[in-house]
């Protein structure tokens, strides 16, 4: 009985010590800030999160070391971002896990244009999320391109969509091809993984679609309407 109690699962406290790194709301607000793809200077996050910048060097500091961030110098700046695809998922799938404005109202028209525009469209790490992804999702799916009834995958008709588009798919990793990813505003599974990403590179390379601001928020430009709406058949209406 006691050598039963002693054993410890040793994955326990590595459990432990990743909670503990998230849970904090400096550490959080960077970490949501990072999703958006980009590499953030020290100085950027800490006038995002409202602290100082010696406070938010010593988060950051925890954050590398415990694997979640990746860091990079350049001169005299200190770039960080997502260590990878994972860290992204971890901090998305969490995410989904609040429900959006439960614990307060929009302080100011400001910041709820802002949320407006999340929720609209907006960036997942590397993949379209918001309004805008569940549509594409969902026009992929009807046009036979997806299949989600075991799970995320491209079908052959898929494969050959990105092949006629010109989005060219990477299937030399260990990254899926496709990847469900639960949409924390629409409460809605959308597209990630290699397809997800290689189509939310290509929307913003050719002008599909365009960020707003330094938020992940993007926007569906007039060309982009035209292109999902002759190569998905989704209605500019659904997108705004």
């Amino acid at each position: 009985m006691l050598d039963r109690m002693a054993t410890k699962d040793p994955q326990a406290s590595q459990l432990a010590r990743l909670a503990g790194l998230i849970a904090d709301e400096t550490r959080a607000a960077c970490l949501l800030a990072l999703l958006d793809g980009r590499a953030w200077t020290a100085g950027e996050l800490a006038r995002h999160a409202g602290v100082a910048a010696s406070t938010l060097s010593e988060h950051l500091g925890k954050l590398v070391a415990g694997g979640l961030l990746a860091e990079e110098r350049q001169g005299r700046h200190r770039y960080v971002r997502l260590a990878d695809a994972r860290v992204a998922q971890l901090v998305e799938d969490l995410t989904a896990q609040v429900a959006p404005g439960a614990d307060r109202r929009p302080r100011n028209l400001r910041e709820a244009g802002a949320g407006s525009a999340m929720a609209r469209g907006r960036t997942c790490y590397d993949h379209l999320a918001g309004r805008l992804g569940i549509a594409v999702t969902d026009a992929m799916t009807v046009r036979g391109l997806l299949r989600q009834d075991t799970g995320f995958a491209l079908t052959d008709a898929g494969l050959g969509w990105f092949d006629s588009v010109g989005i060219p798919l990477d299937r030399a990793g260990r990254r899926p091809l496709a990847r469900a990813c639960l949409d924390w505003t629409e409460r809605r599974p959308h597209l990630a993984g290699v397809s997800g990403a290689a189509l939310c590179r290509h929307a913003l390379d050719t002008g599909w679609c365009a960020r707003i601001g330094s938020e992940r928020a993007v926007k569906v430009t007039s060309s982009g309407e035209q292109a999902l709406r002759e190569l998905l058949g989704i209605e500019a209406g659904a997108l705004r």
